[in-house]
């Protein structure tokens, strides 16, 4: 058991990717606008492409939890 109490040695990684300082100059986000751009850009798209193609849950793996909340729900006249 020689090292089993020895101190691991920590890493930090930085993604060379990411260029968090040029992309964001620490300034806060306006969510607001934020939201209006991207409403702008996915009606250009939409303009273009077509409705943005939504994935859905086939509902297969559901637990018995949720298909009880569901079905309350849908009771109700909902829709979830």
């Amino acid at each position: 058991m020689t090292g089993a109490f020895e101190p691991k040695v920590r890493v930090i990684t930085v993604p060379k990717t990411s260029k968090a300082e040029e992309s964001n100059s620490g300034e806060p986000i306006d969510l607001m606008a934020f939201g209006r751009a991207l409403a702008e850009r996915r009606a250009a798209y939409e303009a273009r492409n077509g409705p943005v193609p939504v994935p859905r849950n086939s509902g297969k793996r559901r637990t018995a939890s949720k298909k009880a909340l569901l079905r309350a729900i849908a009771a109700t006249g909902k829709k979830w």
